[in-house]
């Protein structure tokens, strides 16, 4: 059976004593004895170290927003994957729509990204999504498709991979996918990487919902057979609130 994960994406959001005292609050909200999904928690990268001390011998893993798919150069602006896991990080957000959408991120740096992290240690979250036109035209499945075939493109072993499904047209706007219409997405997904890798990794893969989860909706999202957590953008910034999504995925 596949382990529930969820993650907060903390976006450009909170200073560095601000990323310390959420980190607190959410590791007092889980409890010492918390033994449910698996947890992470992404805040920007000047506050990584900080906030990974605070989470350190807890449940909570360290994950980073980004990298690039070099480990050093003359890329201003720019960390490495190599730079993420000396940090602390476990895992690292990659394709995440507002890299796609703002910085011009494409299936193919999407790959790159993927394809560095995993050789320097990091597990990925793979993101994927459709944009409102594009659901709107008909064009999702195909959309998902592509943004899954060429993320994966080259690689073999996907069981250190996260798949996060996050429709455009839900993130940041108040707006849900239905528990349904978030369940066949996630199936294609799922149908999609047994195509690609065999039933028994398709089976093992999870794949989180991302697109405005809530304490109120979470259950319902969750208790979908092919949604495996979720990729939490504001209700992060809460840790009460994170916590009630977090042991959503627990039930």
């Amino acid at each position: 059976m596949r382990r529930k994960i969820v993650v907060g994406n903390w976006k450009m959001n909170n200073t560095i004593a601000e990323s310390e005292t959420l980190a607190a609050e959410v590791v007092a909200a889980l409890g010492e004895n918390f033994s449910g999904c698996e947890v992470g928690i992404a805040p920007t990268f000047l506050a990584l170290e900080a906030a990974g001390r605070i989470i350190e011998g807890s449940e909570v893993q360290l994950v980073a927003q980004n990298c690039h798919y070099d480990n050093d150069g003359a890329f201003t602006g720019e960390v490495s994957a190599r730079m993420l896991f000396a940090a602390g990080c476990s895992s690292v957000i990659i394709g995440h729509s507002e890299r796609r959408q703002y910085f011009g991120e494409t299936n193919a740096t999407v790959n790159l990204r993927t394809k560095k992290a995993l050789s320097e240690g990091l597990n990925v979250i793979l993101c994927v999504g459709e944009t409102l036109a594009e659901r709107e035209s008909g064009v999702t499945d195909s959309i998902i498709s592509s943004q899954v075939r060429e993320g994966l493109d080259g690689i073999s072993d996907i069981s250190a991979i996260v798949i996060a499904y996050e429709p455009v047209w839900a993130i940041g706007t108040g707006k849900t996918a239905s528990s349904a219409q978030a369940e066949e997405v996630h199936l294609h997904i799922r149908t999609l990487v047994t195509e690609l890798y065999g039933d028994t990794a398709a089976q093992a893969i999870r794949i989180q919902y991302g697109g405005s989860v809530k304490p109120s909706n979470a259950v319902e999202l969750f208790a979908m057979p092919n949604i495996d957590g979720g990729l939490i953008g504001g209700a992060s910034l809460n840790a009460a609130d994170f916590a009630a999504i977090i042991k959503a995925a627990s039930l």
